[in-house]
């Protein structure tokens, strides 16, 4: 795919009321110029030649990379570029972050409000050392970085109706838009989360083999009665959370530079963009973030997350008893911390703090980049098309008042965009412009410290995947090529492509 946009997103954007996904109004620009732009060009072209590093890739964030360190605090540093006194916001940033929000009333009224209904206590609960949650090990295990969301076919005559491939969906009326297993006193929780698995073999070459787990999920012992015939229900585990600045960053035009919907290139792979509405800008924007990228800005990820996993208002979710419905009358009655001169639980410059924390989690730099195993592991990853989705590159935005983020050549390995990754990872739940089986690529970088840093090596939406060869022999439709290459590959490519990935 070249950077020039293709006649059916230039209708997609021409689709949009008023305004369009180009519209970036969460960033404050400067126009790159023609000299830039070629510059720009030239260093995010894809590799040609495996036998040394590309000049930059061990820096994965540009300037922002921070060193590779050894411990579990590996995605913790705050944007190497960072200002000194943009530092300590950085730092009250992170004790928001980590604040262990309690229930009301209590003494403590700065921290209270949680719930009634809750997935955590606090964001770091979801996303420990802000790497990657886990699903269960067991029917007894607690589900606090995982849960389910849950939505039900919607009204045609939805404000983003008029967006082509818009598929509206609605809040399940007893449970809301996410299943909470978790609160308060005396208010019932909504469901315990189930998951079983079944074993399936695969036979690779040379001889060998790979198992991978086939999940069923229960919304079991559910508090307040049956779920609606057409609820329809999705696994999400916490993802990462390192370089969300960064990748806020991408100007909108270079991602839909990537789209092809109809194949046009005849590669078999048709990424499309994801349009959802901006509750800060009240127009429809390119969606970035999630796992199906139902959110167009850090601020709206953060400001839902609060509201939807630790029952928390803020400005933009205002309602004090969070994911509460009108048939949950216990859940509605429960105190909460709104009331007197606190309008909302967590105020604009504390969800400020906490946007510019998450905003600014450093990526570490790559391990091992000359590593003759890793540069035959990067050959095989290009050679069967894995760069059709993971594009490596983008250079960000020049921005007025985000320089940790401004003007920074990136390789989070992803094209932001949504990919049909066909039946056995669908979760038949739309959201926005993203069907059942469509998933937003994951960027790559981190992805081989996730051990190191969340103790696990649990991948994909859903934490399925124990291994990362499990985690690329789940992929089918668009990816089924490259899922049956890697199959297929000799013994020795597989392991170095495992470890071109490990390195990332």
């Amino acid at each position: 795919m070249n950077r020039t946009l293709c006649a059916a997103t230039l209708a997609l954007i021409a689709s949009a009321a008023n305004s369009g996904p180009l519209d970036e109004p969460h960033l404050d620009i400067i126009p790159r110029t023609a000299a830039e732009q070629d510059r720009i060009t030239a260093a995010t072209q894809l590799a040609t030649r495996f036998d040394a590093p590309q000049q930059f890739e061990e820096n994965s964030a540009g300037a922002a990379t921070v060193r590779a360190r050894t411990d579990a605090n590996a995605f913790s540093d705050p944007s190497g570029n960072i200002s000194f006194d943009k530092e300590l916001d950085f730092k009250v940033g992170n004790g928001f972050f980590r604040k262990i929000w309690v229930s009301s009333p209590s003494s403590t009224l700065a921290s209270d409000g949680l719930g009634p209904i809750y997935n955590a206590r606090s964001c770091q609960r979801c996303h420990i050392k802000d790497g990657r949650g886990h699903p269960p090990e067991d029917h007894d295990d607690n589900a606090v970085s995982m849960f389910l969301r849950v939505s039900i076919p919607g009204d045609a005559r939805h404000a983003m109706a008029e967006i082509e491939d818009y598929i509206a969906t609605a809040s399940e009326p007893t449970y809301g838009t996410q299943l909470q297993d978790s609160s308060v006193a005396n208010v019932p929780a909504e469901y315990r989360l189930q998951i079983d698995y079944t074993e399936t073999e695969v036979a690779l070459s040379g001889g060998e083999t790979a198992h991978l787990r086939v999940p069923t999920y229960t919304a079991a012992d559910l508090g307040y009665g049956p779920l609606h015939p057409e609820a329809m229900l999705s696994p999400r585990v916490a993802p990462q959370m390192i370089g969300l600045g960064l990748l806020e960053a991408i100007p909108a035009a270079d991602i839909l530079a990537l789209a092809d919907p109809d194949d046009a290139d005849g590669n078999g792979i048709s990424g499309r963009a994801n349009i959802v509405w901006s509750k800060e800008f009240e127009t429809p924007m390119l969606g970035r973030f999630g796992l199906k990228a139902g959110n167009p800005t850090v601020m709206q990820q953060s400001a839902g997350a609060f509201a939807g996993d630790i029952g928390i208002s803020n400005p933009l979710f205002p309602t004090p008893q969070g994911e509460c419905t009108d048939l949950q009358a216990d859940c509605l009655a429960a105190p909460h911390g709104d009331g007197g001169d606190r309008v909302f639980e967590i105020d604009q410059a504390a969800l400020d703090l906490t946007v510019f924390y998450s905003r600014n989690l450093g990526v570490p730099a790559r391990r091992d980049v000359a590593d003759a195993d890793v540069l035959r592991g990067k050959q095989v990853f290009y050679e069967t098309g894995c760069t059709g989705c993971h594009q490596p590159s983008f250079v960000t935005h020049r921005l007025k008042d985000r320089p940790e983020q401004s003007f920074q050549l990136i390789w989070p390995y992803t094209d932001m965009l949504l990919h049909d990754m066909g039946p056995g990872l669908a979760d038949n739940r739309p959201e926005a412009r993203a069907t059942g089986t469509e998933w937003r690529t994951p960027p790559l970088w981190g992805i081989g410290l996730t051990e190191q840093v969340s103790g696990h090596t649990y991948f994909l939406h859903d934490g399925r995947a124990r291994t990362l060869l499990e985690a690329v022999l789940w992929h089918g439709g668009e990816a089924q090529t490259q899922r049956d290459a890697v199959v297929t590959l000799p013994p020795a490519d597989r392991a170095a492509l495992i470890r071109f990935l490990e390195s990332l």
